[in-house]
């Protein structure tokens, strides 16, 4: 009879007794201590360059929902309410509220992370952050990012809400790639949507129009262009062209500028509005754009090289 028990899971039900056991009692006695113990400082923690929310804008929210803190027992405070209220605020993305045994209540916050500044056909200014949720624009601080406007109907309820068209998703991909290809993060100012509802990209070298249409086999068009920047570019010229479209796969088209005939000069669609600090960004982004050109030269003649040396050996 007894050969038959299986002591090993006996053993085993026995132990998840005793560990439940010991964490009733634990949770018992921390319970207990908590009625008294009594808050003795409120610690806030804002990591991130971003500064969309600050101290004091926590401070205020703490007060709305709890009162005055310090100088109360742990127990009366509602730690997860005041969590709750953090997270309520449209900068905030996460935060975690807890209260050590010295009486301590420590606040970590997470802010959200734009990607995007979309200004639409209405004229409402709003970013979009790293997930793809919409986020207000804020008075304290204004985040480095790409801007999109032109035709975007893409509307905003002053609320977090996640985006409703494709167009605005499309705008997301864009922005977000770029923000993750530290070249084109470089080259790429701006995103315009025109009236056939394109998206364009508005570089900080050169004054054509790069139609890329949506973001549709996105990457595939990105590589595109970059090798038609790597071989075609510097040999036509930065301003021989007035657009580059690149919507359809596997095809760039390209439209030349004029020339006006008596004096022989590039005729621009638009006016040069760039400051004279933007001179210094466009040497640096040409010259990041010539020495991958280069480093990719010189791998390809190291790889003719090998390629030789191995036809006289043989």
């Amino acid at each position: 009879m007894f050969k038959r028990i299986n002591w090993k899971s006996v053993f085993k039900c026995f132990a998840w007794i005793i560990c439940l056991a010991g964490l009733v009692v634990l949770m018992s006695f921390v319970d207990g201590k908590k009625k008294t113990v009594v808050c003795t400082d409120v610690k806030i923690l804002i990591p991130g360059a971003d500064n969309f929310i600050e101290r004091e804008e926590i401070d205020a929210i703490l007060k709305q929902s709890q009162g005055k803190l310090v100088g109360r027992h742990l127990s009366n405070i509602n730690l997860q309410q005041i969590e709750k209220d953090i997270i309520a605020n449209p900068y905030i993305a996460y935060a975690t509220v807890y209260a050590d045994m010295n009486g301590v209540i420590q606040i970590k916050v997470r802010q959200r992370q734009p990607v995007l500044r979309l200004i639409n056909t209405n004229g409402q200014d709003y970013y979009v952050d790293k997930y793809g949720l919409k986020m207000p624009v804020s008075p304290n601080f204004t985040a480095n990012v790409l801007v999109a406007n032109g035709n975007i109907p893409e509307h905003f309820s002053g609320k977090v809400d996640t985006l409703v068209t494709k167009l605005a998703g499309d705008l997301y991909k864009v922005a977000l790639f770029i923000k993750q290809d530290t070249l084109w993060d470089a080259q790429i100012e701006q995103l315009y949507v025109n009236d056939k509802q394109d998206i364009e990209l508005v570089p900080r070298v050169g004054n054509q129009r790069i139609i890329l249409g949506s973001a549709d086999s996105l990457e595939t068009k990105m590589r595109n262009l970059l090798v038609f920047y790597k071989k075609a570019m510097p040999k036509v010229g930065w301003d021989t062209y007035k657009t580059i479209n690149v919507k359809y796969t596997n095809q760039i088209v390209c439209e030349k500028n004029k020339i006006d005939s008596l004096t022989g000069k590039v005729i621009k669609d638009r006016i040069d509005t760039a400051k004279q600090y933007q001179v210094a960004i466009d040497s640096a982004v040409r010259r990041q754009i010539a020495q991958e050109m280069q480093d990719e030269g010189n791998t390809e003649g190291k790889k003719e090289k090998i390629k030789t040396d191995t036809r006289k050996n043989n």
